[in-house]
């Protein structure tokens, strides 16, 4: 399992990053940590939920109570301390398999769990649109080391770096998004109008 979760996430199109996780399950225990506030802002970010499709919540990231001693880029100081609220809206409540929510300015997130045996599957998919894109590999850079800390809370295990993870794993997805959008345009078949 461990070196399954390592894997970097995918590049399913230009505007969207696929992550893929196992998890020690249940399958309640995981829900609860992506929907209880309290236990969201331990890997990610607190804030309130109301559980239902086309509620309010708000997603309050503090760092310093996922990344307490580091010190992150300058251009994220704020994310550390003092902290910022996004506010998002249900698109998908599911329990306990799918949640989907706005992200951002023009994003969404959606997270799908299986039961894989003793395990829980868990498949992120963040889609960007319009201004977000530009952003996608630092948001898929973030989920990556947001999902480490899920999993090494729900292992028990020491939890990992987060900006220094962050940095490194920004630059592999910068390279790879690059390199996936090369590799279909180099494949991409002509439009019927193009031929």
């Amino acid at each position: 399992m461990k070196n399954e979760n390592q894997k970097p996430g995918k590049f399913t199109g230009p505007a969207e990053v696929r992550i893929v996780r196992n998890l020690p399950g249940p399958i309640e225990r995981v829900w609860q940590y992506l929907t209880d506030p309290e236990k969201r802002a331990r890997w990610f970010a607190g804030g309130s939920t109301e559980p239902k499709v086309g509620g309010k919540m708000e997603l309050f990231f503090q760092h310093k109570n996922i990344a307490p001693g580091e010190t992150p880029p300058e251009s994220h100081k704020h994310i550390q301390d003092p902290g910022v609220k996004m506010p998002c809206t249900v698109l998908r409540w599911e329990p306990p398999h799918v949640l989907s929510y706005t992200f951002d300015d023009e994003s969404d997130v959606t997270f799908e769990l299986s039961v894989q045996g003793k395990d829980v599957q868990l498949v992120l998919t963040h889609r960007a649109r319009g201004t977000d894109i530009p952003f996608l590999s630092g948001y898929a850079s973030g989920w990556h080391v947001h999902l480490d800390i899920l999993i090494a809370l729900l292992e028990g295990a020491a939890l990992p770096p987060f900006w220094s993870t962050h940095a490194r794993l920004k630059a592999e997805y910068e390279k790879l998004h690059g390199t996936e959008m090369l590799n279909r345009c180099a494949t991409r078949q002509p439009d019927s109008h193009e031929k």
